[in-house]
């Protein structure tokens, strides 16, 4: 019954925990220990609601910001419509797959780094309440994470590299792009690897963190080059209208004529060599198609060359004894 007797010194401060739990117990060890069973718990509850109604509302924004719209909506987040995506020329499916990879990957570390964010403040919020030193930890976790910081620097430069590819829209799924090392249509896109498949077949798999730069072959549009050597006693102006009106007759025919978006130009000659002359032909396309255009130019100007009498140059061979 001594409990009961002694009324703790806290029990005297009106309207604290203290002085409410004794005036309800009349217990004193209850009333000195109301700030560790009620008031601190209630407390941490409550910064871990907070911290879960944070995390979920900011989790809502970036799913709205992020998600693509349902088939058939031709709108798009615009985080997800880049200025080369709003100008492209891609098909609707190869632009649904881009945006969908983008915006799981985007969506993804967004919420990843939101969640991390908010329970660390929390959980430094709930050690104060606890009454922890956090500059120990603080500085402990330091030294943590530059050992790891030092450790696995390769892996961390292919993650930054993956988020600023992916904000940037250097390239997507259905891409052809030459990568350095490797080149072909890009299958996936994540934030440590970048999937391509050769025109062989072989699937290289290239850490973003080793692409030192990219070239993209599917962005916008492309250009169709047609390279035309010439024996030098050639007529160039006859064989430069002959390349005009041939590009004109295929670029006007299925199927090449849905892959075109500017008429063909003729350069002219841009090359002398001790072999020929070369002529030089260009036509604006879709990107990724500019292939399939040069392949149909290549054989109806052959034939049309070879028809109009033209003769291609023939390479030169030097004896031993020649100067």
């Amino acid at each position: 019954m001594n409990a009961f007797l002694e009324q703790p010194a806290c029990a005297e401060e009106r309207g604290t925990w203290c002085a409410n739990v004794y005036e309800l117990t009349g217990h004193d060890w209850l009333a000195a220990s109301a700030d560790w069973l009620i008031a601190k718990p209630l407390k941490i509850l409550l910064i871990l609601g907070i911290a879960f109604l944070i995390r979920f509302a900011l989790h809502r924004v970036i799913g709205k910001v992020t998600t693509p719209p349902p088939n058939g909506e031709s709108k798009s987040p615009a985080l997800l419509r880049s200025l080369r995506e709003r100008s492209s020329v891609l098909n609707s499916d190869t632009l649904a797959e881009r945006r969908r990879q983008r915006a799981a990957t985007i969506g993804s570390v967004l919420k990843s780094i939101t969640s991390f964010v908010v329970f660390l403040i929390a959980a430094m919020l709930v050690l104060s309440e606890l009454g922890i030193n956090l500059g120990p930890i603080l500085a402990s976790a330091g030294v943590v994470g530059v050992a790891v910081g030092f450790g696995a620097q390769n892996l961390v430069r292919d993650f930054l590299s993956g988020i600023f590819m992916m904000v940037e829209d250097q390239y997507g799924v259905g891409d052809y792009i030459d990568a350095g090392e490797a080149e072909g249509t890009v299958e996936t896109v994540g934030l440590r690897v970048t999937t391509l498949r050769d025109i062989n077949g072989t699937v290289w798999y290239v850490r973003n963190g080793e692409i030192m730069r990219v070239g993209n072959y599917s962005q916008s549009y492309a250009v169709a080059v047609v390279n035309v050597p010439l024996a030098y006693n050639s007529n160039i102006d006859g064989a430069s209208e002959l390349l005009a009106t041939v590009a004109q007759q295929v670029t006007g025919e299925d199927p090449v004529r849905a892959e075109v978006l500017e008429a063909p130009e003729v350069l002219g000659v841009t090359a002398m060599t001790p072999e020929y002359i070369q002529l030089r032909l260009t036509v604006k396309v879709k990107p990724g198609s500019q292939w399939m255009v040069q392949r149909a130019l290549h054989g109806r100007i052959t034939t049309a060359l070879a028809e109009a009498g033209f003769e291609r140059p023939m390479p030169r061979i030097f004896g031993g004894n020649n100067p």
